[in-house]
């Protein structure tokens, strides 16, 4: 079974259909899995999206079949795993096969495979032993030779002979790729990172041996003349136990590798400039707090308040005098409700204009708004399967090539020794040996010698 034709094609559909199901359903982001409080953040955003459509009963039966991280599924996984198997099985059942191909050799075949009646077979006379071996050796054949007791030469010649080797290049390509895809789900890292200017954020977890830092050491979007913008960039550094490892400016298409991970320049969001004050003018926030939602079609964003159990929502937008700024719209968590929610009491808004300060009536605290920053968002990944990748691209694609540029041609050539010349050629696909054969005919021809 695991060296069938049909059964391979089977379980190829069968991962395509899982793939095209996994493109269409959205998928839990790989930041999902590193907490259970992410994850039940991008859950709720997944049954906001589908329960209107499915039902919370069908979207949770999906969750617990893993419908939402197929391609890290259990499933998905042991189809991969079972179609690995049977393209090794299938290039352990066909390897002896390809080999003997490849190493058995008949020179000397009987009287009625010459017959000139049939396809691919030519016959004259007038040539000698010498000028037979040096035509097919000009036209790169390797020669075999055997003379009978009569007086009749055999002459083999063979051009890519271990061609059909090569489909073992092509299945240790595929396997590679299924590997490499194994290695990459199981040990593999992603995760978004945002950092305003001056900001500095761990790529793993706190404590991890090799702690590696990633600091914003100033990022930038011009814009062109009719506004769009000219580039993204940001000046990055890279930090190992405090240590600086590397550091580049970043753009779209040009990532930073270092320490085995790859930072890439992904997007940028809005970052106001914060300043918050107590009424004793003593500092309970200096920096920038990176916008990263959209509310009616604005930049959004939420932040709690160090040393007060008051959070803040924010919303970038422009006054009616044109004055743009940010609309602060402060909010205190009272208790839980019954169905376990928190209990939110809406405090007095504000409006905030640049350079300017402002305060709720309803707080102890005011904001000074200095500038809006731009925060950088960036994707740091790992890919322990990625030099698999490339030797699998490399192993897939000189067995195709090699397959299909450099197909087996075989001449098969009986001459008496009166100079009568029977000559048989076969080739693999992907050739006109038509034209190839008739070649070597012409070349054979203008070899003669005359026989009077």
């Amino acid at each position: 079974m695991l060296t069938n034709v049909d059964f391979a094609i089977a379980q190829i559909v069968v991962i395509l259909v899982m793939s095209l199901v996994g493109m269409v359903i959205k998928q839990l982001p790989s930041s999902a899995f590193r907490t259970p409080a992410e994850y039940a953040i991008q859950m709720d955003l997944i049954h906001q999206r589908y329960d209107p459509l499915m039902g919370a009963g069908l979207v949770g039966m999906l969750e617990r079949a893993e419908v939402f991280k197929v391609f890290s599924s259990w499933w998905f996984s042991a189809a991969l795993v079972l179609l690995t198997i049977s393209i090794v099985c299938c290039t352990l059942n066909r390897t002896p096969k390809l080999w003997r191909q490849s190493r058995d050799i008949r020179v000397v075949q009987p009287d009625p495979f010459f017959d000139p009646r049939l396809p691919d077979r030519a016959a004259m006379d007038g040539l000698t032993v010498d000028a037979l071996r040096r035509v097919l050796r000009a036209n790169r054949f390797g020669l075999r030779e055997v003379t009978e007791a009569d007086g009749t030469t055999y002459v083999y010649g063979d051009r890519h002979r271990w061609v059909k080797m090569a489909t073992l290049l092509t299945h240790t390509g595929l396997v590679l790729f299924l590997v490499a895809a194994a290695v990459t789900s199981r040990l593999g890292f992603e995760s978004g990172i945002l950092l305003a200017s001056g900001e500095s954020q761990p790529v793993t977890s706190i404590g991890d041996a090799g702690l590696i830092v990633v600091k914003n050491l100033g990022f930038e979007a011009p814009r062109n003349a009719d506004g769009s913008f000219a580039d993204f960039t940001t000046d990055l550094a890279v930090y190992r136990d405090g240590q600086e490892l590397a550091r580049k400016v970043l753009r779209v298409n040009d990532p930073l590798s270092v320490a085995g991970y790859t930072f890439h320049q992904n997007g940028f969001a809005p970052a106001p400039d914060l300043v918050i004050r107590d009424g004793q003018d003593r500092v309970l926030w200096d920096g920038a707090v990176a916008l990263t939602g959209a509310a009616a079609g604005q930049p959004y964003g939420t932040f709690s308040v160090p040393g007060r159990d008051v959070g803040l929502e924010m919303i970038m937008t422009t006054a009616q005098d044109g004055t743009t700024g940010v609309l602060f719209l402060p909010y205190r968590s009272t208790g839980t409700l019954a169905d376990g929610t928190p209990d939110i009491q809406d405090l007095s808004p504000f409006f905030v204009a640049l350079g300017a300060t402002g305060g709720s009536r309803d707080t102890d605290f005011f904001v000074e708004l200095r500038g809006i920053q731009g925060a950088t968002i960036l994707i740091a990944k790992r890919d322990p399967g990625q030099g698999l990748v490339w030797l699998a691209f490399a192993s897939l694609i000189a067995g195709l090539v090699i397959t299909f540029y450099l197909p087996r041609r075989r001449i098969w050539a009986r001459l008496s020794s009166d100079g009568r010349l029977a000559i048989v050629g076969r080739s693999d696909r992907y050739v006109d040996f038509v034209r190839e054969f008739g070649r070597l005919l012409d070349d054979l021809v203008a070899a003669r010698q005359p026989t009077g």
